[in-house]
């Protein structure tokens, strides 16, 4: 296998991540200031708290975001964060400004919460056990190191199977047709292509192979 080439970014690509959380800041913010609104009634209060998580999760990742190192050496993304990150913006999106089909708050809500709260926790998580060496780019650094605890033990890509019940679990709680169509069409196949493309790079990384033959990419003994 061949070292992984380093791609510069074109200015689209460069604008692109700054852009897209600017967006989804204004549109979580606004939808906060919207469901606050209504604080008396239970269901925006949930959902207001509901979006409030989501907002605070989004703060958290901010710095990976934007993290840049100058040992990494970038692999062929592909273009696959554009419609990863485009996919999930087109989820929140539609949860949040199409009606949803519930008009109370039950226990489907409160079960898709917890979904939530359990796969943002998981995601979060697993960044925290990979540390530097994760990256919302397709990169490796000098020193890579293939991680084989806490979470990375069960699969692969652990915040990709915590990416994919965040937004099953905020789709539960604001479901309309658009969203779950959005959910299904767009960001879980966007998943799929990212780690393909990152695997293409991963598989350089010394001991990597071997690891990924025991473990499966994201949903234990399915895939």
């Amino acid at each position: 296998m061949t070292r992984p080439r380093h791609t510069s970014g074109t200015g689209l690509e460069s604008l692109f991540p700054p852009a897209l959380f600017a967006a989804g800041l204004i549109a979580l913010s606004w939808t906060l200031i919207r469901e606050s609104g209504h604080w008396s009634d239970p269901r925006h209060r949930a959902q207001a708290v509901l979006i409030g998580l989501y907002l605070i999760w989004t703060l958290l990742e901010l710095r990976i975001t934007f993290r840049t190192a100058p040992e990494e050496s970038g692999g062929d993304d592909r273009g696959t964060m554009q419609w990863y990150g485009a996919a999930r913006g087109v989820v929140v999106g539609a949860a949040l400004f199409v009606d949803p089909w519930w008009q109370g708050w039950g226990s489907v809500q409160w079960l898709s919460a917890a979904v939530f709260v359990g796969g943002a926790a998981l995601r979060l998580a697993a960044i925290h056990r990979l540390g530097r060496f994760y990256s919302h780019k397709v990169r490796t650094l000098g020193d890579h190191q293939v991680v084989r605890s806490g979470p990375y033990r069960v699969v692969r890509h652990p915040a990709y199977s915590g990416m994919v019940l965040a937004h099953a679990g905020f789709v539960g709680v604001f479901a309309n047709p658009l969203s779950v169509l959005a959910l299904l069409a767009l960001l879980l196949p966007a998943v799929v292509l990212r780690i393909r493309a990152e695997e293409q790079t991963l598989m350089d990384l010394r001991g990597y192979a071997e690891y990924a033959r025991h473990r499966k990419r994201l949903i234990p003994a399915v895939w």
